[in-house]
């Protein structure tokens, strides 16, 4: 049986498209991130976008133009290929929804990887901590809010969260471990009333799929990777290429160890 526990093997299935589903619950302990690729014209002013907007788009690696390879996060990575689906954009509109983007693949392609809340779920796991859309073989379920980013250039928009329900005294250790690990989000940014960040109906979110919510539970809220999107629908750039929700690279670097190895691979 093949172990997708193996984030190398992991992404072998996802490039023979033999694993095609969310990457929640695989991957093991291993650091995960979304994917924003933009034409090198528009990768600055994105930058700039994700640097002012460390929490909902804590970036892991910037690649060269054209480069397919992050190899700081991954020696055989290819992101091409290697997400479960991607989503195309023109002039901001969702256009298709591939599995790969070989066809796609330009030469002044600028490429950006994303933390991503799938990186602390094995800490919460191993902590005891209810995970209910694993559970239920679910996605995520991921929320706009009213909270909003700081512009920069033509990227704005609202603060995307995902949602974990689970009761007050595991939100509260989900604090603290989350806490500890800044490239994946850090901790929570709401914790309980929905309509406190603008989200008037929990059971239907906006990506992703419907919650579980257990009785006892109190919703807690994380910024979400997927933010960049909302940025790219209020910016319209002419081109962008990123992950589906929920469909993410898995990479070779444990979660708990991210900061430090990136640290070092950066120089810092």
């Amino acid at each position: 049986m093949t172990d997708l526990s193996i984030p190398h093997i992991l992404r072998q299935e996802i490039r023979a498209r033999r694993f095609r589903a969310p990457t929640t619950g695989v991957g093991g302990d291993a650091l995960q991130a979304n994917l924003v690729i933009l034409p090198e014209a528009e990768a600055s002013a994105f930058l700039r976008f994700a640097q002012a907007n460390p929490q909902p788009i804590p970036l892991l690696a910037v690649s060269e133009p054209g480069a397919v390879a992050l190899p700081s996060l991954g020696q055989d990575i290819d992101l091409r290929y290697d997400l479960p689906r991607y989503r195309v954009w023109h002039d901001g509109v969702l256009t298709e929804e591939p599995e790969e983007i070989a066809a796609l693949w330009r030469p002044d392609l600028v490429s950006f990887a994303i933390g991503c809340s799938f990186s602390f779920e094995a800490a919460l796991a191993k902590a005891g901590l209810p995970l209910r859309h694993q559970e239920a073989g679910r996605n995520v379920p991921m929320y706009r809010t009213t909270l909003a980013t700081r512009p920069s250039g033509a990227f704005h928009g609202p603060v995307v969260v995902s949602m974990r329900a689970m009761p007050a005294a595991a939100a509260i250790e989900a604090v603290q471990i989350c806490a500890r690990m800044p490239l994946a989000h850090g901790a929570p940014v709401h914790l309980g009333d929905p309509a406190q960040i603008g989200i008037t109906d929990l059971m239907q979110p906006d990506y992703g799929d419907a919650p579980v919510i257990e009785p006892g539970d109190i919703p807690v809220f994380w910024a979400c990777g997927v933010t960049p999107q909302a940025a790219i629908l209020a910016a319209r750039p002419a081109f962008a290429i990123t992950h589906a929700p929920g469909y993410m690279l898995v990479t070779d670097i444990a979660a708990d160890q991210a900061e430090r190895h990136l640290r070092g691979v950066h120089g810092l």
